[in-house]
């Protein structure tokens, strides 16, 4: 005759599975804020010093233009000369092609500044 211990003996076996599993879950940190808003720059963008498309924002924030190894740059932003701070940053991210002409980066740039600036205070967290 069966009982029904062989299940509510798994019980307690699995509520503590599911509490760990919630406590492992909660450990992870959360998602930085800018992150979201970043995705879209993913695209062409690496975080982790690797160039792609574009070249990598890791340590974007008070570098030069035009200046990441490994990257080939159009003549126009090597020649910008543009320190990447927050305020040169959201005036590239509005209208790329108005701050350095000639450059080649096939983006029309974000014209929401709310969203700019989750963007840079997001890679003012990457270094």
């Amino acid at each position: 005759m069966r009982t029904g211990n062989a299940v509510f003996g798994a019980l307690p076996a699995t509520a503590l599975a599911c509490a760990w599993i919630s406590s492992a879950a909660s450990a992870v940190p959360a998602e930085r804020p800018g992150s979201a808003a970043f995705s879209a720059c993913a695209a062409c963008h690496s975080l982790d010093g690797s160039n792609g498309t574009g070249p990598s924002l890791k340590g974007i924030m008070g570098r030069t233009s035009g200046t990441v190894p490994g990257f080939r740059y159009s003549r126009a932003m090597k020649s910008a000369a543009i320190t990447w701070d927050e305020a040169s940053l959201d005036r590239y991210l509005a209208d790329p092609q108005e701050v350095v002409p000639g450059n080649i980066m096939a983006f029309s740039g974000v014209a929401d500044a709310p969203e700019r600036a989750e963007i840079i205070a997001y890679l003012k967290t990457v270094r």
